[in-house]
């Protein structure tokens, strides 16, 4: 008996709303990686993206455990001499929150070109509104 593996073309793919108020960030981004990875489909294959569209409102209103506000520190490079920069989780939860979300859960899928396929289809917004109505999102039960 061989195993079944499905075309992209048979892939159904759902488009979830999940809502981040008063969520821990980790315990979230666990979920929302599950989600983008399809994980939780019969049909999962780990070299396929069979995952869902995810989107993520409220994005300001997340909870954080401990005393990662204040001590975590997200950092860039410019890829020039002394061009490292850095920036507190609560600077960056002032300016833009919805990227402390995207980071959380970049860092739960594979770093490959399967992974930046299935980071694109995550979608994180401020506040209740956006603009993926047409789509029909289901809302996520936790």
């Amino acid at each position: 008996m061989k195993t079944f593996v499905p075309k992209k073309d048979q892939i159904i793919k759902k488009w979830w709303l999940v809502d981040a108020e008063n969520r821990v960030l980790g315990r979230l981004a666990t979920e929302i990686a599950i989600l983008l990875r399809g994980k939780r489909k019969p049909e999962f294959v780990n070299f396929l993206d069979s995952g869902d569209f995810v989107i993520v409102i409220n994005a300001e209103r997340i909870k954080l455990t401990g005393k990662k506000i204040e001590q975590k520190k997200y950092y860039s490079h410019s890829g020039y001499p002394g061009g490292i920069k850095e920036k507190t989780m609560k600077e960056l939860m002032e300016t833009k929150p919805e990227e402390i979300i995207k980071k959380a859960v970049w860092g739960m899928i594979p770093k490959n070109k399967l992974g930046r396929e299935v980071y694109k289809k995550l979608k994180v917004y401020r506040g209740s509104h956006h603009p993926h109505e047409a789509q029909k999102p289901m809302k996520y039960q936790f």
